[in-house]
């Protein structure tokens, strides 16, 4: 699987390289590289898919929901800025192969999955790979984890219609919002929040991408 793993981390160079302009980077930070090269992708999807987990593809894991193409989860890694220490909120535990990217970079996640199902199967899989840096909670993700907060990072990996307002206030001031927005019938961006120098929300679109939408109660 070592083998996979480094032909899989030469494609999504490449993708990266191809899509440069778009993203504002041409490759990817090394321990961005060094966590996909570590976390054992083929753990995190059902065993019928296990012959396809180093496919630069998503791939269903059950609960109509997917594990998201590789290149999408370095990207969104890369967006979030984040160090070893810094704290991360995501939205969408799914697989929780996101969460061991970033726990793999040594970052404390927070993860919340609305779905029991496959909340319980990514913290068991995590636990089982010595994630240790990962809490998983079930529930609605749009609540956030206030005691947590502020986190130096929030990503989201299920697309919004409009800017989570909940998560905005528990971003810290010079932290990353990495989101997919729009609605399953459109387009959909993924997009960086961050503040200027004012404090003011700056968005900045990068890619269209297609990303199951999310569910809960999203404030107005």
């Amino acid at each position: 699987m070592v083998e996979q793993r480094r032909r899989l981390v030469e494609l999504i160079q490449a993708e990266v390289r191809a899509t440069a302009h778009e993203l504002g980077f041409d490759r990817l930070d090394p321990q961005v590289e060094q966590a996909l090269l570590s976390v054992p992708r083929e753990r995190f999807v059902p065993e019928s898919e296990r012959a396809l987990a180093y496919v630069n593809a998503p791939l269903p894991i059950g609960a109509g929901q997917t594990i998201s193409q590789p290149y999408i989860v370095a990207i969104m890694t890369q967006l979030l800025e984040v160090k070893p220490g810094d704290r991360v909120y995501e939205l969408g535990t799914g697989s929780g192969y996101q969460a061991a990217i970033l726990a793999e970079m040594g970052v404390e996640v927070y993860t919340v999955e609305i779905l029991a199902e496959l909340a319980e199967r990514a913290a068991k899989t995590l636990r089982s790979l010595g994630y240790d840096r990962v809490q998983v909670r079930t529930g609605d993700g749009w609540l956030g984890w206030p005691e947590a907060a502020p986190f130096d990072g929030i990503i989201v990996t299920a697309a919004a219609p409009r800017i989570p307002r909940r998560l905005v206030e528990q971003l810290a001031p010079d932290g990353q919002l990495v989101i997919p927005m729009g609605t399953a019938e459109r387009v959909q961006w993924l997009a960086v929040f961050s503040r200027d120098e004012n404090g003011e929300l700056v968005r900045r679109d990068l890619l269209p991408v297609r990303f199951v939408p999310v569910t809960g109660d999203m404030e107005p």
